[in-house]
């Protein structure tokens, strides 16, 4: 799936989900450290741990960051299967 972040320095996330795992995080733009640390945090995890995990952190004193962005893209594709 592509998911376009809202309110953030990246400005897209893709990411593959098999048997309710995430796969494949790839962040396009953003903070590449931090992107990058997510994206492999995120490799594996079940998408129901990772909502719960990252859903609602905050960067700075944005409303959202990358990880709450990852977060909604989660909930999105689930609400799309």
């Amino acid at each position: 799936m592509d998911y376009k972040t809202k309110g953030v320095c990246s400005t897209q996330i893709h990411f593959d989900v098999e048997d309710n795992k995430i796969h494949n995080v790839k962040f396009t733009g953003g903070c590449s450290g931090n992107t990058q640390g997510v994206a492999r945090l995120a490799e594996g995890m079940d998408v129901d741990d990772a909502i719960s995990r990252l859903k609602g952190i905050r960067c700075g004193f944005k409303s959202t960051s990358c990880p709450d962005q990852l977060a909604k893209a989660l909930e999105e594709w689930k609400s799309g299967r």
